[in-house]
């Protein structure tokens, strides 16, 4: 949980050294940096600080399939920095590696599942079972978060609440939506729509799509047009130049960080997040807070790597 901070409280950890260790092992970069070296990532969040007062909006974020939840701090600290109250949100046995209290690791066994699947139209059907499962998490935590039992659950609107994620996680916001209806907005980063969006589309409810140039119409990933036509509500599709999969997370931010580029995704680590940060932060501004944001409305100078394609009436 990310909220508004007091000064005075201790920097909260970016994650343990145990899942960084595997992650890097993962992403086959346990042979080029030291675990101890992605666990000590600064973070702006703090550990225990208070809240500020007021209500405010909830955004529930999901990661990738894989990944553990840290890597969508950046997307998770500029939302707090703005006034929102934020849950990063592991799925139990799909990243590499999530601590929990006591020492206890879980790890990926759906990644095995998933990878031993005797064909790719069976991994499919997994991974819209992950999509679905991983809906009923978030439906559960949104749960859990607005009820009274959680001391502070008076902090939230529960009339303003919304879901993104990337890769699996941007699916899984999707699917949150088709099944609670209290999720008024959710954005997709670069995610197949493993389990598809409903026909009868999210009862007008408004979704963003952020993603690289492999999803832009013409794209192999057929399931964004697909899902775009049932898409009933306020919309937006926009690809990035130069971007890959992970550029909506904060890998990339932090490989630029250490002179580390992917070739096949030339865009800077730090415009990768200025990028992410801004389109999904204007997307909830608008439509959490009613804070209307031209950036959504068309082409800019300023974001020249971003394309709009299909675009709704406003």
């Amino acid at each position: 949980m990310i909220s508004a901070i007091r000064v005075s409280a201790a920097a909260a950890p970016y994650m343990t050294t145990g899942e960084a260790r595997l992650l890097l092992k993962g992403q086959k970069l346990d042979t080029r940096f030291e675990a101890e070296l992605l666990a000590g990532v600064r973070t702006n969040a703090r550990a225990g600080a208070a809240p500020a007062g007021g209500r405010h909006p909830l955004v529930v974020l999901s990661p990738g399939f894989t990944l553990n939840r840290a890597t969508l701090t950046t997307l998770a600290e500029e939302l707090a920095s703005k006034g929102y109250v934020v849950a990063l949100v592991d799925h139990a046995y799909e990243s590499y590696g999530t601590s929990f209290p006591g020492g206890r690791m879980l790890t990926c066994v759906a990644c095995e599942k998933v990878e031993s699947a005797p064909s790719d139209a069976a991994s499919k059907k997994l991974l819209a079972r992950a999509a679905a499962g991983r809906a009923a998490d978030l439906s559960f935590v949104v749960d859990e978060l607005t009820r009274t039992a959680w001391k502070r659950s008076k902090m939230i609107d529960p009339r303003r609440i919304g879901a993104a994620g990337h890769s699996l996680g941007g699916n899984a916001a999707a699917s949150l939506m088709a099944r609670d209806r209290r999720v008024r907005a959710g954005a997709n980063m670069d995610g197949t729509f493993f389990a598809p969006v409903p026909k009868a589309g999210l009862g007008g409810r408004p979704f963003l799509m952020l993603g690289t140039e492999a999803h832009s119409p013409a794209g192999d990933d057929t399931s964004w047009p697909r899902d775009w036509r049932r898409l009933d509500g306020w919309k937006r599709w926009l690809t990035v130049a130069g971007s890959g999969h992970f550029t909506f997370i904060d890998l990339p931010v932090l490989g630029g960080q250490v002179g580390m580029t992917d070739p096949s995704a030339p865009l800077p680590g730090k415009r990768s997040g200025e990028i992410t940060t801004a389109y999904v932060g204007a997307f909830f501004d608008w439509h959490l807070r009613g804070e209307h944001r031209p950036l959504l409305d068309g082409p800019s100078t300023a974001n020249s790597e971003v394309t709009f394609h299909n675009r709704s009436p406003q």
